[in-house]
């Protein structure tokens, strides 16, 4: 295969020069750790998703620990999650003391399948996790009726799918608490950042005590006079900075673009990979517009004459930044030793035997998908 000049990533993030300026401009400001930039920031994303609360993070996992803290998770609560997602999905229950249990995905969406989580459901189940992998929307209506029934709370990790839609809803208006990334590669970018979006006013009061230290202006505190604060539970310093959320107000201005162009690339993707034995393209659920964050294939290594390394391998020496996305969480180390086996969720462990994700991204063109597919063909 030829190779390229330049390297293409799978993604990476589009900054201007009207996002710069904007940077600027607060470093010359008074504020620059948390002031008036992240509550606009906060506004600008709650209003978008059309959520009531947004609170910002200093990174997407930060956020999740607060989701999980908001909740009430505790030592002896089991939290369901899928095993295909980064680790920070499982991790933030365990940071909590809570137990994490897998349910398999689905076979079509490679999301979180609602039915294999009605199987795990005990007395103890506090929450469920469901992830938006790739930017595709989970089936959150059907999450939120099982939580209704069992009083559990839904915590949609929705690190890859801030801009998507599920049944003409944004993603972020209806779970009870939903997380957004803002990572370099994610839809829009803060340099690191995350935020946590509800319409639950206690959430709400619960993620910025959590944020903060812990430190609020309780009535006793008010008396006393403006220097005075009290500490009424043990936070974390997870704030964001002015400088940050400048970043991230500008970014939102060009989100819907960003999208527009994500779904453009995907769907040439699916049209020409529909053409050939050797890849198959991912689904959409029913009613959904994926924020398409990743596009993520199954290879037939069998058509290809070659095994997923080697795939991997070739593509990486052409200057195509291919990847994998996701191992399952419970194959990883630490998860092996709490006790967790392998073959737990075998939809799961079979889709990622087959995975790669192919590079997709707004700085794309279709020269560069026709590019990368060429060595499927």
């Amino acid at each position: 295969m030829k190779k390229r000049t330049d390297f293409l990533p799978y993604s990476t993030q589009q900054i201007s020069d009207e996002d710069i300026k904007t940077v600027i401009e607060t470093l010359k400001s008074p504020y620059l750790t948390t002031g008036p930039k992240v509550s606009e920031f906060e506004k600008v994303v709650a209003d978008y998703v059309g959520a009531t609360y947004a609170v910002a993070f200093s990174n997407g996992t930060a956020a999740l620990h607060a989701a999980c803290y908001a909740a009430g998770i505790t030592q002896g609560d089991e939290v369901i999650t899928t095993p295909i997602t980064f680790a920070a999905s499982a991790n933030c229950v365990r940071y909590m003391g809570g137990e994490v249990i897998f349910a398999d995905i689905d076979e079509e969406t490679y999301n979180l399948d609602p039915k294999e989580v009605e199987k795990k459901i005990t007395s103890k189940t506090k929450a469920i996790i469901p992830v938006d992998f790739t930017g595709q929307p989970v089936d959150i209506d059907a999450f939120m009726e099982i939580g209704k029934k069992h009083n559990i709370v839904i915590i949609e990790d929705g690190a890859h799918s801030l801009g998507a839609s599920y049944k003409k809803r944004k993603v972020g208006a209806t779970a009870d608490m939903t997380m957004f990334s803002f990572h370099p590669v994610k839809p829009i970018t803060t340099g690191e950042g995350g935020m946590i979006v509800t319409n639950n006013r206690t959430y709400y009061e619960k993620l910025c005590l959590f944020r903060g230290h812990g430190i609020t202006q309780t009535a006793y505190a008010k008396e006393q006079g403006d220097w005075y604060y009290e500490m009424t539970d043990l936070g974390y310093n997870y704030r964001m900075t002015d400088i940050q959320a400048a970043l991230g107000i500008s970014q939102m201005n060009r989100l819907d673009e960003f999208i527009e162009k994500r779904q453009e690339l995907a769907n040439l993707y699916t049209e020409k990979i529909n053409q050939l034995p050797t890849l198959k393209a991912p689904n959409q659920l029913a009613d959904t517009k994926s924020g398409w964050h990743l596009y993520s294939v199954q290879l037939d290594e069998v058509a290809l004459g070659k095994t997923r390394k080697e795939v991997f391998e070739d593509l990486r020496n052409a200057n195509i930044g291919v990847h994998v996305h996701y191992i399952p969480v419970y194959w990883h180390p630490y998860y092996q030793e709490l006790g967790y086996k392998k073959g737990i969720c075998p939809k799961a462990e079979q889709w990622y035997e087959r995975a790669l994700t192919l590079p997709l991204h707004p700085q794309m063109n279709e020269a560069d998908v026709d590019f990368v597919l060429s060595y499927f063909k």
